[in-house]
């Protein structure tokens, strides 16, 4: 599939993190894009208000639990391509409430499958030869690496949370879908993303807020928690050029080449927030956001007036999580050498770009939070 050449792409998860970056790249590629989103907590279609009147993109609100509306979504739009990103993604509320996370990551799967297949049957030549289905999946599958070492393709599974657990199931289903029916399936597994648009309850986004709150920053643990860190962009990119060039039945490992123990990171993004936001500037901020809201439970607001002069004198370490994994890395050969993708963001640049969009666009989250339950 060429970036050049048009294509219908039914993309789940639309409305979320990694799916809104991929919905404007898509569209800026020339594609046509169904949005399939169920809007929970985490899906936002304000993070496509841009690009909610282009001719290209729809939106159809659907849970892709309920069997039948995605049967009706998929039959009515004739995708030339599915890209599954759906999916309920956060460990912590895996643990609370893990039958959601079955719900979403497993039947949901399942029932997109049924009705790709159904839909892949009834095609027929050019149309049936390049129809996809792709199946974005996590590293957290694996399980946990010692002190090297890395996750390749053909490393076995061994999920540790019900979160990755429903996340093996489902990578598991679709490749039978593969093996047993012959669905043009790929598998992508990546590693943590991050960037624009993500959800306030990811680590990234928690530590800015923080900052800019002059509240405690938590690390679970002693912080020694090891992640590759993969830029949202450089991500979708990566989709994209497995949609456009990689083999059916293959699975890419996508990876940032970025490893940071969980300690360092949360000490880069204080730095990048004493360079960009200092702590008088970012007093100066909460006292214009207060003045602008009128009221007392701004997200910026905070009962401690005495602020550190520094973001690291914020970082708290709390009670570690129950499995939690020790390390996870990517090697992420495999697509480079076949299908010409790599990162282009470097430990810094990525992390520079998403502490300054967090400042930048104070409006998105500040509305996000007002409306959810959650609060980082």
């Amino acid at each position: 599939m060429s970036p050049s050449t048009p294509r219908r792409l039914l993309i789940t998860g639309g409305a979320g993190f990694i799916g809104s970056n991929l919905v404007r790249m898509a569209l800026a590629g020339g594609h046509q894009v169904l949005n399939v989103d169920a809007l929970t907590y985490a899906g936002n279609l304000a993070s496509l208000s841009e690009i909610e009147s282009n001719p290209n993109y729809q939106f159809t609100q659907v849970d892709i639990t309920d069997a039948a509306a995605v049967d009706a979504a998929i039959t009515d739009y004739q995708p030339d391509a599915i890209m599954h990103l759906a999916a309920e993604s956060h460990v912590d509320r895996s643990i609370d409430g893990p039958g959601q996370f079955i719900q979403t990551n497993v039947i949901g799967t399942f029932n997109l499958l049924q009705s790709s297949l159904k839909h892949y049957r009834s095609l027929e030549g050019d149309a049936k030869d390049r129809f996809r289905f792709l199946h974005v999946s996590t590293d957290e599958v694996y399980g946990s690496l010692g002190k090297t070492g890395l996750f390749t393709e053909t490393t076995p599974y061994d999920p540790h949370s019900p979160y990755s657990a429903s996340k093996a199931s489902s990578d598991h289903l679709a490749r039978a879908w593969q093996d047993t029916y012959g669905l043009p399936v790929l598998v992508t597994n990546c590693s943590n993303n991050y960037g624009p648009y993500q959800f306030p309850e990811k680590l990234i986004p928690v530590v800015i807020l923080k900052c800019l709150r002059g509240e405690p920053i938590p690390v679970y643990g002693k912080g020694e928690n090891i992640r590759d860190w993969l830029y949202v962009e450089d991500h979708c990119r990566a989709l994209l050029t497995v949609i456009e060039k990689g083999t059916p039945g293959e699975t890419y490992n996508i990876g940032g080449n970025n490893e940071q123990r969980n300690i360092d990171l949360v000490h880069l993004i204080c730095n990048l927030m004493d360079e960009l936001c200092p702590r008088a500037k970012s007093s100066e901020s909460r006292a214009t956001s207060n003045e602008k809201e009128q009221h007392t439970d701004s997200p910026l607001a905070t009962s401690n007036s005495q602020l550190p002069s520094r973001h690291s004198q914020l970082i708290t370490f709390v009670t570690d999580r129950p499995g939690h994994d020790l390390r996870y890395a990517i090697d992420a050969s495999k697509v480079k050498q076949e299908l010409g993708w790599e990162p282009q963001e470097n430990l810094v640049s990525g992390f520079r770009k998403t502490v300054q969009w967090y400042l930048d666009n104070q409006t998105w989250w500040t509305k996000l939070l007002a409306t959810s339950e959650i609060h980082p």
